[in-house]
């Protein structure tokens, strides 16, 4: 066996470099096998101890870390941003049929456009994930781009970096007498039924809120700034595009195999059509088979296989003519409506719960869905005690989009909204006019308490730790929580909280330490955190820009509000009167007591003295992450671009740098090497 070669090449082995190649080589056959073809060349333990090897020797001998290397996956400090890259060729989307008709149809416009060609189409699994762009350079991994509005995206190539079902470095395929170095795949990230699962039980037994669906998780994932948060979460990539530099490519279904060669990980459920008879068959087999996948697909993609055929058709609207999304209808059950329960927001919103009688729909069992608000349920004419049509949108969150009427039991009887909110204090409900939802008017209402604890220590807003969903529950029931300032109050609590069961003096240290590091947060995320009606993120940030402090803010009026760009009537409406309620004015004076930041930083000015000067970066900077060297020159005067050209004032120069050296040899421009790029940022 070609792995057990390698192994007993690498104990024999004397020469250290000749060592870490071995194992490298040892390394990246085994995630192949294991993340691409779900197969494991050794066992675990095994695995354990030769990657442990490796990052012992790489220390010891740090001239010969690759950038390929598997111990460079995961590395660095988390980002401040992400840069926004230009796609070379824009991202499109795709059109969708839920339809045979229309995939006619489409056959019929395709070979109008092709008079007298002949026409196959290749058929691809529609992974519902995250679309993709992959750049290799010199057959080394060196950028990814989400599609963000198709024209340019995020770079989020430290995340990508992570998933290890992507080869950092793609095998030499030769084509047409030239090898495959230099290319862009696109795909999708997308995420394991399994892994979502894992995850999701990991939050709740610490108390956090679940993600709805793997997409979303995917999505979520992908945007993190921290790489070591990302490594932490099992994703994985699948590629159905290939643009090589240099070279004329014939047909997808020759790509996906070139792509496959290279190492690359690519569906294996794919088939290349002669006719539309054979593309139907291929989508009604997975209409049944795509609950035995152990990810998540939406529908068939169907693609004219030629690529001069797929030019010549061209695109329309930002989609492709050459390729349509023939998408699944959502799986539909039906089952018993046995109640209608009310869920309380942090505002005060009433959200209406449809109890069911379990039912099994699309690989879960479902027992509860939202029912959104009461004009919902009268559009349905839904009634306690009806058979409902439940389905699944996107086959993860269910609803009740329907009544069986001659099945209604002839008890059944509507149902109308309760007086008073569920939270016991007699918190009457009210309809705003112009409103849909209902509202429960108690201010201490507990449901509110909780949901409104929760979001102000939620991630994108004041961030703390440990404080989610179940632990929250817990505190408010103990009454160690009342309000979100009562959180800065939990220090007395420690030597109870130590004595709760599960919990411990590390876990409430951890909590303890978060909550005080809450109090750095920037004054945006403050606003957001407040909870104010109708303020989400953006808002906040263009707030704080504005007003510089909260207490500006808290004076400012519906006519100032209403001036500032993206601050509608109904927001700054919603802002005067949450600033003008004396239970709110008192919790952030408590606020402003215990020491959180009500000002916004002033911004420095700084000279310019790289003003009108292009550059480019290439290789591993040891004293700054690539975007903060970016952060930095900009900061200066300077502009970084993505390429070497004749534009280009400087190179800088890191460990292991790319193609961008060779031609900024070519072009004779000026190479600064980090000494040097300090020297001038200092200068």
């Amino acid at each position: 066996m070609e792995i057990q070669k390698l192994i007993n090449r690498y104990h024999s082995c004397k020469i250290i470099e000749e060592k870490i190649h071995l194992l490298r080589e040892i390394i990246s056959m085994c995630d192949y096998y294991y993340y691409v073809k779900d197969e494991s060349l050794i066992s675990d333990r095994e695995y354990d101890q030769l990657f442990a090897e490796l990052q012992k020797l790489e220390k010891e001998y740090p001239e010969f870390v690759t950038p390929d290397s598997p111990t460079q996956r995961v590395g660095g400090e988390p980002i401040k941003e992400f840069r926004s890259v230009t796609h070379k060729k824009p991202m499109l989307s795709l059109s969708n049929t839920y339809s045979f008709d229309e995939v006619k149809d489409f056959d019929r416009r395709v070979r109008e456009l092709l008079p007298g060609e002949n026409v196959e189409y290749y058929a691809e699994l529609k992974y519902d994930g995250v679309a993709i762009s992959i750049t290799y350079e010199n057959f080394l991994f060196s950028l990814a781009v989400t599609r963000g509005d198709g024209i340019s995206g995020d770079d989020v190539t430290l995340n990508v970096k992570t998933i290890k079902n992507l080869p950092l470095k793609v095998k030499e395929v030769i084509y047409d007498g030239k090898p495959i170095r230099n290319f862009e795949a696109r795909g999708e990230v997308y995420m394991n039924f399994s892994d979502f699962e894992r995850i999701n039980e990991e939050r709740i037994s610490l108390g956090e809120k679940p993600f709805a669906n793997p997409r979303n998780l995917a999505s979520g994932t992908l945007k993190l700034l921290d790489p070591r948060q990302v490594a932490e979460r099992p994703l994985r990539i699948v590629l159905y595009y290939l643009d090589a530099e240099g070279i004329r490519l014939k047909t997808q279904s020759e790509n996906i195999e070139l792509m496959k060669q290279m190492g690359l990980p690519v569906s294996t459920n794919s088939k290349l059509c002669k006719n539309l008879d054979e593309v139907f068959a291929f989508i009604n087999e997975w209409e049944t088979k795509r609950h035995s996948l152990p990810f998540q697909i939406d529908g068939i993609v169907i693609k004219v296989n030629s690529l001069e055929q797929q030019t010549k058709l061209g695109t329309i609207a930002r989609a492709p003519r050459w390729a349509i999304a023939f998408k699944y209808e959502a799986e539909k059950a039906t089952t018993i409506l046995k109640n209608i329960t009310l869920q309380v927001g942090r505002t005060g919103i009433v959200t209406p719960v449809a109890e069911l009688e379990p039912v099994f729909l699309a690989g879960t069992t479902i027992s509860r869905a939202t029912l959104h608000n009461a004009d919902y349920i009268e559009q349905l004419d839904l009634r306690i005690g009806d058979t409902v049509i439940v389905e699944k949108g996107g086959e993860v969150i269910p609803k009740v989009s329907g009544v069986v009427l001659e099945k209604r039991p002839p008890w059944a009887e509507k149902f109308v909204f309760p007086e008073y909110c569920t939270c016991g204090l007699k918190g009457r409900l009210v309809r705003i006019p112009g409103e849909v939802a209902y509202f429960c008017q108690h201010p201490e209402c507990p449901w509110q308490i909780r949901r409104r604890i929760e979001h102000f220590a939620s991630r994108n807003a004041m961030d703390i730790e440990g404080l989610g969903e179940k632990v929250v529950d817990q505190l408010v029931s103990l009454n160690f929580l009342r309000n979100i300032a009562s959180i800065y109050e939990l220090n007395s609590y420690r030597e109870k909280l130590i004595a709760l069961e599960r919990w411990g003096e590390k876990k409430v240290d951890n909590l303890l330490n978060a909550i005080e590091e809450s109090k750095t947060r920037p004054l945006s995320r403050l606003i957001f955190a407040l909870g104010i009606r109708l303020i989400g993120e953006g808002a906040a940030r263009i707030l704080a820009k504005h007003f510089r402090s909260l207490d500006n803010l808290m004076r400012a009026n519906k006519e100032e509000l209403t001036k500032i760009y993206e601050i509608g009537e109904k927001m700054a409406e919603s802002i005067v009167n949450f600033f003008n309620d004396p239970k709110e004015r008192e919790i952030i004076e408590k606020l402003r007591y215990y020491g959180l930041n009500f000002e916004e930083k002033e911004e420095v000015s700084f000279s310019k003295p790289l003003e009108g000067l292009t550059f480019v970066l290439t290789g591993e900077l040891s004293s700054f992450t690539r975007s903060e060297a970016k952060a930095k020159i900009e900061q200066l005067g300077g502009k970084v671009s993505s390429s070497v050209s004749k534009k280009t004032n400087y190179l800088i120069v890191g460990a292991n740098p790319g193609s961008k050296y060779d031609d900024a040899k070519k072009l004779g421009i000026k190479i600064l090497y980090e000494e040097d790029f300090l020297k001038l940022i200092q200068t």
